[in-house]
């Protein structure tokens, strides 16, 4: 494909000059953050429901780990080693979520509420620590340490956000799924008058979750529970199969490579060096 040799020029360099270890945030970026989020919350589902809980939690951890450890270990940025964190992310974080409520007892409310406590202090570090929180300045390992914990953050609070609103507040999936894809038009709207990026940005990370996860609900859970019926079991392969063609796609086309150029710089941002991609060895 015509863009293909361009990419892999791009990814070349950014493996040697310290380029952000994260794709270009473009439309294609939201479509496959919600593909991958309906599937992480099928297949917990599936795997906890259907098959072993106890094993697919095992299962579940011991998988994001291993994403976790490749994303790490690749310099710059690939397609397949994000994304896999990013769906590894969104399976593990559902298992996360579920457990609390599950297994300790925690009301949804308390299950978000402690999430979104866990995520406030992460940005509040990060912001502390970097003077950003825009992920296109992530070209350290700290920086990188500090946006998995905020995605892991995000996907867990977005998940029990989800079967708050389905729930307790006995609204079901669809309509849940809908309530939250009419947020995300509030940071989209705010972007575009002109409010801070990066504010827009996670504002909007952080719904995506609930909208994705409530669909996968609303195809999978039992009628008699505001879902269609279809099975936790279809619906995971039937999402784990567009999401594999997502990340063929973006591999082969190269679109989602991250433009060239030094990132951005915050107010407490040294001044960008290439040797930055030390930092990762």
């Amino acid at each position: 494909m015509a863009g293909a040799p361009h990419a892999q020029a791009r990814r070349h360099r950014a493996a040697v000059t310290g380029a952000p270890k994260v794709p270009a945030v473009k439309p294609y970026f939201w479509a496959v953050k919600l593909l991958t989020t309906a599937m992480g919350e099928a297949v917990s589902d599936y795997l906890v429901n259907d098959v072993n809980k106890y094993l697919a939690v095992l299962v579940g951890f011991v998988l994001f780990a291993a994403a976790i450890t490749w994303q790490f270990r690749t310099p710059g940025y690939r397609t397949w080693p994000y994304w896999s964190a990013v769906a590894m992310v969104a399976v593990f974080g559902t298992m996360c979520a579920d457990v609390l409520h599950i297994v300790v007892g925690l009301p949804y409310l308390v299950s978000a509420a402690c999430y979104a406590l866990c995520l406030a202090v992460t940005f509040a570090a990060w912001h502390r620590s970097e003077g950003t929180l825009d992920i296109h300045t992530i070209v350290t390992r700290r920086r990188e340490v500090f946006y998995w914990l905020a995605v892991i953050f995000t996907f867990a609070m977005g998940t029990a956000l989800g079967d708050l609103l389905a729930h307790t507040a006995n609204l079901g999936y669809l309509a849940s799924a809908f309530v939250f894809t009419a947020l995300i038009g509030v940071p989209l709207a705010a972007w575009r008058l002109g409010v801070n990026p990066v504010l827009t940005f996670w504002v909007a990370y952080i719904l995506t979750r609930p909208v994705g996860a409530s669909l996968a609900d609303y195809f999978g859970m039992p009628k008699d529970i505001s879902g269609l019926g279809l099975g936790h079991g279809t619906v995971s392969v039937v999402t784990l199969i567009a999401v594999l063609a997502s990340f063929t796609y973006l591999s082969r086309t190269g679109i989602d490579t991250p433009e060239d150029g030094p990132p951005a710089r915050g107010p407490a941002e040294p001044r960008y060096r290439a040797q930055q991609y030390q930092d990762y060895r």
